[in-house]
């Protein structure tokens, strides 16, 4: 009997450019390409043992042994993993975060980089970063941007090798510090995955996906000139245009509540009073306020006073995922 372990860490990102629906469902390979920020100081830990003895594999997270989807997802994973890495053994899989699961702060997207990481050094195995981006992405697609480090560009393909995420910026290039204003900790009723899957329904897809090169182009080059004003421009846009999808789509998706849209509306206010800070919004209804340091407590400070927010998590821009200790 021979075991061999590992333990990585990964942060959830959140997109810029965002990504909805996929060109490929099995493969999660996404209709546009997309740029995101990695959040430091959120993290998923997950810790993968490789047991010969183990008839099944075991998947605990946040301290409950799972059964059922959870537990399929991860497993499903895991044999990505084993074909790859040519193993037969069972796993088992303990992974904790440090933030809410399941409610739009891309708790899957740290969880499927970290697993991957640990999965990979836990054989004793090297990957290049930008194979562990793709086989992340199998797991969740926007895992694939929480491989690399700093701001992150994920690449639209047709083919599995060709879609990977990579390193547009480090961490330090731009003082960007997202805010989150968690007005809902909940898990939410519908995931993202199946999202996914509705999104060619809304009449509203194809004119989403036309425009998004040229969206990922203005990001890039409004981060390359850390150019705030056309950044919170276009990050905004996009964010209404995801979820403008996800409302016209069969079922129809309704992420925001009553105080998403208020925080949205005060941002706004905010941003014209002269305070750098934008709003975007993930598959859930918490509220991403995207600001440079400098006026990150200011925002801080307005969020906290709102009585429809819970708490407020802080996150300057991180790195990529890390295996600590194998």
């Amino acid at each position: 009997m021979t075991t061999h372990s590992a333990t990585a860490i990964a942060h959830p990102n959140i997109a810029f450019i965002k990504y909805w629906g996929n060109s490929n469902d099995r493969l999660r390979l996404p209709v546009n390409s997309s740029i995101s920020m990695n959040l430091d100081g959120l993290f998923a830990e997950t810790s993968v043992e490789w047991l010969d003895h183990l008839s099944s594999d075991e998947f605990t997270l946040n301290g409950e042994s799972q059964t059922g989807e959870s537990l399929q997802r991860v497993a499903y994973h895991l044999e990505i993993l084993r074909n790859r890495l040519g193993r037969q053994s069972k796993a088992k899989v303990v992974s904790a975060n440090n933030f809410p699961t399941g409610a739009g702060i891309a708790s899957s997207a740290a969880a499927f980089a970290a697993l991957t990481a640990a999965g990979v050094a836990a054989a004793g195995e090297t990957l290049s970063e930008r194979e562990l981006s793709t086989i992340a992405r199998l797991g969740s697609g926007s895992a694939a941007r929480s491989i690399p480090s700093g701001f992150v560009e994920w690449y639209a393909a047709d083919t599995h090798e060709d879609s990977y995420a990579q390193s547009l910026f480090a961490p330090d290039y731009w003082d960007l510090v997202d805010i989150v204003a968690v007005i809902n900790k909940g898990h939410k009723a519908v995931g993202s995955t199946a999202g996914h899957s509705s999104a060619q329904t809304s009449p509203l897809q194809a004119a989403r996906v036309a425009e998004a090169d040229e969206r990922v182009a203005r990001v890039r080059a409004a981060i390359s000139e850390r150019n705030f004003s056309d950044f919170a421009e276009v990050v905004e846009l996009d964010s209404n245009l995801m979820h403008s999808v996800m409302m016209t789509s069969n079922p129809p998706l309704f992420y925001w509540e009553p105080a998403s849209l208020r925080i949205m509306k005060l941002v706004r206010e905010w941003r014209a009073e002269g305070l750098r800070v934008c709003y975007t919004l993930d598959a859930g209804p918490n509220v991403h306020c995207i600001c440079v340091r400098s006026d990150a407590e200011t925002v801080r400070s307005r969020l906290n006073k709102l009585s429809e927010v819970l708490t407020t998590l802080s996150a300057n821009v991180g790195g990529g995922a890390q295996v600590l200790q194998q």
